[in-house]
């Protein structure tokens, strides 16, 4: 692999805030999923679950509840308002106050023509779905206390809404009450407490399943407004609930960090005429609270306050185990949160309000390496920011950073830990998807559209070092390379159909590799606007499975200056360095053999080389650098650290305590 002297960088305190609603998309394939700090996440499951787009969030702006509309998407939250989002410029399109205080639910029709909110004023609150906006219509009765959960009858002419002790039934068409569900308060002391009903799935039956804080999953007969059966699931609450498409199953999120399903099938072999809801599976793959949950054809998928998300595959859909039947957990973004000035030997850090700048030093052996730039008068500005995106320029005399609404340039100027900082740019009114600050010029895909245009966001971008070549790549997976100097489209790649997650222009041949979302590899000659006989030859042979069947994507390509053949590659869970000088590995090669070369003679040893080469010894990798004294610089956020500023869970008996 090479000998590198590595700066091992943990002070980047990256800290994901929980995860408090989610909603799936099944036309799509998207799942949405909102935070406590007010942002939105797209991933594309159809697409090896990759978070394609992200809409930074706003401290004013809380995230309730999620809904999609076909293709559009809602959000409602405590601040009163609903929320669309416009998905091709990552921000929100409008938000409309509901005048009914905080809203705690959104749902929408089966037949996606309304909303309905439930409010803190006891109103359930219908608007209709237009064109362009949604539109108020009319209130439900209103109740005593607030609407905390809402489900539609398929049919779109019921609505069961879950309160305080009690469910009751809508009636549409009139607003008029119908059913009402008294809900017991549970045992012992608790009776003194109301119970809250955190979630309710009204099936097509007129079955009403719900969950509440006394800790049950309850069944009722919607029609008679009866209680068919209760599940004592646990001591503390059920937050969430979902329903599979079929109403066959539905899972529960409780407090003490569980998954629990239950299905509708018969109890005993002999009774198969008499099916009921009956408790199945219990899964634990978080530590908190499970705040989010959707249950889609071949997976639960849920979230929470321990902010992972967990894709967690039904074993009974897959004809055999394989890479895709495997429990994934997605901590971290698709997407670099570090920039380094490689030639300043600076890092920059992006928190959700703020920008740091680091110097990077010299250890002495015993500790981290790294020196925090002083200055906290000179970027009061950048540490009170939304950003969106940001870039440093190699020489680490030029910050950029974009914003919802604006793109910005500053000039840095260093002395030792002091830092001076002039705005050179005025604030420019277009929200921009990606920036990125190559040889003196601040570029933005905009300029060299020249009619060529996608309505998907650009979500990638990467300069070639002398400045002549750009290439972007947006969430349609396509990939567009212009000619930075002529300020002019140059051609564009042949379309792959996973999007790119990882690219990057080679600094002497101008080639330029990306890596997707399901970990395959292309390099492409911008040259001569084809594939390199390298990568001919590498989608001949196959990529080996081990590679393959890695569940995290790379987020970062690179290249050795002083060694042209190797790029340089990673993701969250290991580093790798392809050399193209190497024969490429096959699927009977050993394909993790550091260990075995090091064991080997000299004379041993060239036989069993190939061209993947990777290292493991780093733990929960955020970025790779390579620096121009052929120094690593690794930033790693171990999550044991993330878990560790986490609030304490809920206290669970163990056995022998």
């Amino acid at each position: 692999m090479g000998e590198f002297k590595v700066h091992r960088v943990r002070f980047f305190d990256y800290m994901p805030t929980a995860i408090r609603a989610m909603a799936f998309n099944a036309h799509t394939e998207r799942l949405a999923l909102g935070r406590m700090d007010g942002s939105v996440e797209i991933f594309n499951f159809a697409d090896h679950y990759f978070q394609e787009k992200v809409i930074p969030g706003k401290d004013s702006r809380s995230i309730e509840a999620l809904c999609w509309v076909r293709g559009r998407l809602f959000s409602a939250g405590l601040n009163g308002e609903i929320t669309e989002y416009d998905l091709e410029n990552l921000r929100p399109k409008y938000s409309l106050e509901a005048y009914g205080g905080p809203i705690w639910t959104i749902t929408s029709n089966s037949q996606g023509t309304h909303l309905a909110i439930g409010c803190e004023d006891g109103t359930v609150k219908l608007f209709e779905v237009l064109e362009e906006r949604i539109q108020f219509e009319r209130n439900l009765d209103r109740q005593k206390g607030r609407i905390i959960s809402l489900s539609w009858h398929p049919s779109g002419t019921q609505i069961a809404a879950g309160m305080s002790d009690m469910i009751r039934v809508f009636d549409v068409p009139t607003g008029e009450l119908g059913t009402r569900l008294l809900v017991d308060r549970g045992f012992g002391g608790s009776k003194s407490r109301e119970t809250v009903v955190w979630s309710v799935v009204f099936l097509s039956d007129c079955t009403i399943i719900s969950g509440d804080s006394a800790g049950k999953v309850q069944v009722w007969d919607g029609h008679t407004g009866t209680l068919v059966k209760t599940h004592l699931v646990t001591k503390w609450d059920v937050l969430a609930l979902s329903v599979s498409k079929d109403e066959s199953s539905v899972v529960a999120g409780t407090s003490e960090g569980t998954v629990i399903q239950f299905q509708f099938i018969a109890p005993t072999l002999q009774q198969q005429q008499d099916k009921e809801w009956v408790r199945t599976r219990t899964f634990k793959n978080h530590t908190h609270d499970v705040r989010a949950l959707a249950e889609i054809e071949t997976a639960i998928v849920s979230g929470g306050m321990d902010t992972q998300l967990v894709v967690r595959p039904l074993l009974e859909k897959f004809d055999e185990r394989s890479h895709a039947s495997a429990l994934r957990k997605i901590h971290f973004p698709h997407r670099n949160l570090v920039f380094c000035a490689k030639k300043a030997g600076l890092l920059l850090f992006q928190f959700p309000g703020q920008l740091e700048l680091w110097r990077l030093g010299e250890s002495d052996g015993h500790g981290e390496n790294l020196t925090r730039m002083d200055g906290k008068r000179e970027m009061g500005e950048i540490q009170s920011i939304s950003c969106k995106l940001f870039a440093l320029s190699s020489c680490g005399g030029w910050l950029a950073y974009s914003t919802m609404s604006s793109v910005r340039l500053y000039r840095l100027q260093t002395d030792n830990n002091d830092i001076s900082i002039t705005k050179v740019l005025p604030s420019l009114d277009c929200g921009l998807h990606y920036v990125r600050y190559t040889t003196g010029l601040l570029t933005y895909f905009i300029m060299f559209a020249k009619g060529v245009w996608s309505r998907q966001p650009i979500h990638l971008m990467t300069n070639s070092v002398d400045g002549k070549w750009l290439a972007t790549a947006n969430s349609d997976c396509e990939i567009h390379v212009y000619n930075v100097q002529k300020l002019k489209l140059h051609c564009i790649v042949p379309v792959y159909s996973s999007c790119p997650s990882a690219m990057g222009i080679h600094p002497t041949t101008n080639n330029l590799t990306m890596v997707h979302a399901d970990q395959q590899i292309f390099e492409y000659s911008i040259v001569e606007k084809q594939y390199t006989d390298w990568s001919r030859k590498l989608q001949k042979q196959g990529l080996h499975n081990l590679w393959l069947d890695r569940d995290t994507p790379v987020t970062d390509v690179t290249f050795n200056p002083k060694n042209p053949e190797q790029i340089l590659l990673h993701d969250m869970h290991m580093f790798c360095i392809i050399d193209q000088s190497l024969p490429l590995p096959d699927q009977k090669t050993q394909f993790y053999n550091q260990m075995t070369l090091r064991s080997l003679s000299e004379q041993e040893r060239p036989s069993h080389l190939h061209a993947f080469k990777i290292c493991k010894t780093f733990q929960d990798l955020l970025s790779v650098s390579l620096l121009g004294d052929q120094s690593l610089v690794m930033v790693e956020r171990p999550l044991l650290a993330i878990a560790s500023q986490l609030p304490a869970p809920v206290r669970q008996k163990k056995f022998a305590t």
